[in-house]
């Protein structure tokens, strides 16, 4: 399904649509950034129906799964802060970022027993994930205290920095 099809039939923003009518700026904010990063996951789609270049990262089955596991939960926690964004409920947003993307994370995702297994410069990237997690919470923290155009705007630039460093090991590894 491409973006216009998605757009047609209402499912790009039914869950951002407001109760109220008019969307708020707020409201504007979560559906562009629920765009965009739908356009990454339909461009991530159409890419791997093309040959696959990017390098094998062989692991033992268990850990292939448990790595899989912790890839969709990432994907589960963003689309969760998007929609704390989308309730304006800042702080649930930084406690999950936290909890479920940022450096706290990293015991409960495993990471020491899979770091071995993966090269180098994907371990890289999977740390500058974690700390642009972690910058996000901050970020999302002060957005709850000012809640200004310039702290949303922050607020998008720090979520982009964690959404680029996912954007750059999925293009760059594999597991399959």
């Amino acid at each position: 399904m491409t973006p216009a099809d998605l757009a047609r039939t209402g499912l790009l923003y039914s869950c951002c649509a407001s109760p109220r009518g008019a969307p708020n700026n707020q409201e504007r904010y979560v559906r562009r950034v629920f765009y965009a990063v739908s356009m990454c996951l339909l461009t991530a789609v159409g890419a791997a129906s093309a040959q696959d270049t990017r390098q094998l990262v062989k692991l033992p089955e268990p850990m292939q799964q448990h790595m899989l596991g912790n890839m969709r939960d990432h994907l589960a926690t963003l689309n969760e802060i998007l929609g704390d964004l989308a309730k304006d409920d800042f702080d649930a947003a930084a406690k999950v970022a936290e909890n479920r993307l940022g450096m706290s994370s990293l015991s409960a995702h495993g990471a020491a027993h899979l770091a071995p297994y993966m090269p180098q410069p994907m371990q890289d990237i999977g740390t500058t994930m974690h700390h642009a997690a972690s910058r996000l919470v901050i970020v999302l923290q002060n957005a709850s205290l000012s809640r200004t155009p310039k702290a949303m705007r922050d607020v998008n630039g720090a979520l982009h920095e964690v959404t680029m460093a996912c954007e750059a090991c999925h293009a760059n590894y594999r597991l399959r």
